[in-house]
């Protein structure tokens, strides 16, 4: 079976887990040419008993077979892939398997990952609108999560500046979440690049999401938060980022705004103030 193929199969299995793929895409990465049985594959993944029983069985399941059938014709990104970015690859537990549409060139450009409240107000699109033809000018690439508010607002304020953007989504390919977004994400898939680590027809579960906003972390070199409640998901993919020593940066607002307080507290913990798109580019080593 050829390696990327293997990977895929791996991947659609039941009972490996993210930890057991890696350890066997790391493997394959620096031993092309093996041709590993179901034994081997159980042990370079380090699995117990219990998810042997359940790895084996899915593997051999004609269920199986039709899911990676069904996968054949998308277009994979895997960790024995070249194109597969270096940053990413060094973050916290990076996907063995990525499926996309798009442009995946993107992937070699500076990126930015925006984040924010999914209630993101109009102060989030102003400073959005602000910074982005700097951004543009410069060939960053922007990356979010196709979110409703900040995620969305990121999206569209690039394209309209005739940028390119990138979105990190929870579902499969065939799937839009939320509803409303469903235009916008066929958009990115033509004009810029959609990212999944989920196979076609998986739902937007609620752990899908901060198990995405790693893989938004990993990918970019800098990270800006532009509105954001205490305790809030954008912080945490905030705080991705950093364990993966990326720059963070937050857009400091009003201290009786509760949609501010996030930010304000990132700074106050030694991130930068996004005063302007100079202090991105700056955090981004491109000027």
């Amino acid at each position: 079976m050829h390696p990327q193929t293997l990977l895929l199969k791996i991947h659609l299995c039941s009972g490996i887990g993210r930890v057991g793929e890696l350890r066997i895409a790391e493997y394959l990465r620096q031993h092309r040419q093996s041709q590993l049985n179901l034994t081997q594959l159980c042990q370079l993944a380090q699995l117990n008993v219990t998810q042997q029983r359940q790895f084996q069985q899915s593997w051999a399941s004609d269920t199986l077979q039709f899911i990676l059938q069904s996968h054949q014709n998308l277009k994979i990104l895997t960790w024995l892939d070249d194109a597969y970015p270096l940053y990413l690859r060094e973050s916290y537990q990076p996907p063995s398997v990525l499926f996309y549409q798009g442009q995946l060139e993107l992937l070699a450009q500076p990126a930015l990952a925006l984040v924010g409240a999914r209630q993101a107000t109009d102060y989030t699109q102003r400073v959005l609108t602000q910074f982005m033809p700097a951004l543009v000018a410069h060939h960053v690439v922007t990356i979010s999560g196709l979110a409703a508010g900040a995620d969305r607002m990121a999206h569209l304020t690039t394209l309209a500046a005739r940028g390119r953007t990138i979105a990190v989504v929870g579902t499969g390919l065939d799937g839009y979440y939320p509803r409303a977004n469903q235009a916008l994400q066929q958009r990115i898939a033509t004009d810029g690049l959609v990212l999944t680590e989920y196979p076609l027809g998986s739902k937007p579960q609620r752990y899908h999401f901060p198990e995405r906003n790693r893989i938004i972390a990993g990918l970019c070199q800098a990270l800006c938060v532009t509105e954001a409640r205490q305790h809030s998901g954008s912080l945490i993919t905030a705080n991705l980022a950093l364990q993966a020593n990326r720059n963070v940066l937050a857009v400091p607002g009003a201290l009786w705004q509760p949609l501010s307080v996030g930010c304000n507290q990132l700074i106050a913990a030694g991130a930068r103030p996004a005063l302007s798109a100079n202090d991105l580019l700056e955090e981004m080593s491109i000027i």
